[in-house]
């Protein structure tokens, strides 16, 4: 565990930018001239708090740039509105794309920030009829609002869970529909894709996404990596993490360094197949 000064950064992400994009990436900058493998994804992927995070650990066993475009707390909605990130995602040989949860994206119930999916910005005049009693403004992040929401009626609840479950599928299959490289999807977490649509999902993520929401996805040029960390992982709280003292509970809300390890070992073999041919 590393600890330095309160405020303090311990790691420097080299952040840099491609194309047009608006978003700082995590470097460093690679060539995007030949053959590369394009990571999409949330804060896991960047690899938050991790100096080696396993699309850098990849890059050193395959021998071809492992260009990350993650950006902390993404949904779908910022991967759909940067035309770049999809058009890099297009010109590489292979794209890994984490599964996102189904909290952090517009839907016909509340409105978030383009590129800070986890802002909740605004509540629809719909969520407002549902939840009369309930002060909007309040909130300032998606899981924080849902929380309060599923806490008050859990019933009514079911209807925004529904919705936002529909509306991860739709959004998924388009952005899918717009990488024109063949995609793996990883399931990043601590637990495998739940099989119920109404199980509770805040307190797990990547939240509300089932098992059948992700077979809606497969196809000819879309796969799925499962990678549920192992007990050995989730006892090794953060140990071999970067994180200044101000930083350490959101660092111990994140897989560290041996959960890296595991999507490694579990992405690499398929990985290889694609620059084997």
């Amino acid at each position: 565990m590393a600890y330095e000064k309160l405020g303090a950064a311990p790691l420097d992400y080299m952040p840099c930018r491609y194309g047009a994009s608006k978003l700082l990436f995590r470097g460093p900058r690679r060539d995007l001239g030949g053959p590369y493998v394009a990571f999409l994804g949330g804060t896991e992927t960047y690899g938050k708090f991790i100096r080696r995070p396993f699309p850098a650990l990849i890059e050193s066993q395959l021998g071809v740039p492992c260009v990350n475009f993650c950006w902390p707390n993404a949904g779908p909605d910022v991967l759909l509105h940067d035309s770049a990130i999809v058009a890099a995602a297009s010109g590489a040989t292979v794209a890994v794309l984490q599964v996102p949860g189904a909290q952090n994206m517009s839907n016909r119930y509340f409105t978030v920030h383009p590129r800070r999916n986890d802002r909740f910005v605004q509540a629809s005049a719909l969520l407002r009829g549902i939840y009369p009693e309930v002060d909007f403004t309040e909130f300032h992040f998606t899981r924080h609002m849902l929380g309060m929401l599923e806490q008050v009626a859990p019933d009514r609840f079911a209807v925004v869970r529904r919705e936002l479950q529909c509306a991860w599928v739709a959004r998924m299959k388009l952005l899918l529909s717009r990488i024109e490289a063949p995609v793996i999807l990883l399931w990043m977490a601590p637990r495998a894709p739940q099989d119920c649509a109404d199980a509770p999902g805040l307190g797990w993520d990547p939240p509300f996404v089932t098992r059948a929401m992700l077979a809606a996805l497969t196809g000819p040029q879309v796969t799925f990596v499962e990678v549920v960390y192992s007990s050995a992982v989730r006892t090794e709280g953060t140990r071999g993490m970067a994180f200044s003292q101000f930083e350490a509970n959101a660092a111990a809300e994140l897989p560290g360094p041996a959960a890296h390890d595991e999507a490694r070992d579990a992405l690499l073999p398929l990985l290889m197949g694609y620059f084997d041919r």
